[in-house]
């Protein structure tokens, strides 16, 4: 992973952990801001790769916070996805193979992606994305790079979370009532799939993928998948225990 995408990461989550500590303890209506998290990582990122220690570099971002809302005095599962870029924050619900959400890809131009960075224009602040989704609980959170997103189509990533969970062992319960498999365990399972199938795609010269079908709308003689960095988190939306 290149310096710029793990500082803003890393500086990302620090935001949201701190406001979080500092802010829902104080009071019951905290609302998180992550595009305002989003903007200051960028912030510290670019002082952090500043003279003397000059970086050069871009990164897209995307990320998922999972908050809750009130209903009826029930707090109920609420995630706040936040995107710049051609990455993808796509939510499935596998018990009927339903995507209930998913980010849009942000281009300058085919094949160049809003950044954040080195000589790009864009800020979390002017160009960033978020929405609120309600979710429940089983409902499984995908974090995908643009090398996943090229090489499978919807249906593909919804058909591969479908099959690790049921060849996992998700659904099905023990004899105390607890699931077979714990979810940090399962996820890995659905993520590492995911990357398998993008990355047999990337490697055929002979697949049909999304990103040769957007070229060939473009006017651009391309055939195969497309060879690209290929990253997954998947999480499972859980109610905590106690």
């Amino acid at each position: 992973m290149e310096l710029w995408s793990r500082l803003i990461l890393h500086f990302w989550a620090l935001e949201a952990e701190r406001d979080a500590s500092v802010t829902s303890s104080a009071s019951s209506s905290f609302e998180p801001d992550p595009v305002a998290y989003l903007q200051a990582a960028y912030e510290q990122t670019l002082e952090a790769t500043s003279t003397p220690n000059e970086w050069k570099g871009t990164t897209t971002a995307c990320g998922a916070l999972l908050h809750h809302a009130y209903e009826a005095a029930t707090p109920e599962p609420l995630l706040y996805v936040t995107n710049l870029g051609d990455s993808q924050v796509m939510v499935v619900r596998p018990e009927n193979q339903e995507v209930l959400y998913k980010t849009t890809e942000q281009w300058h131009w085919f094949d160049c992606p809003r950044q954040l960075g080195t000589n790009s224009p864009d800020t979390p602040k002017a160009n960033a994305v978020m929405d609120k989704i309600k979710i429940k609980e089983g409902d499984v959170v995908l974090a995908m790079s643009d090398g996943v997103v090229d090489n499978l189509w919807e249906h593909e990533v919804v058909q591969s979370v479908h099959d690790s969970m049921g060849k996992f062992g998700y659904g099905r319960q023990d004899r105390a009532g607890g699931n077979i498999k714990d979810a940090e365990g399962g996820m890995l399972d659905v993520a590492k799939e995911l990357v398998k199938a993008a990355r047999n795609v990337a490697e055929d010269p002979y697949a049909e993928s999304p990103f040769m079908e957007r070229a060939v709308e473009e006017g651009l003689a391309m055939e195969g998948g497309k060879l690209d960095d290929i990253s997954v988190v998947a999480a499972l939306c859980r109610r905590r225990k106690g």
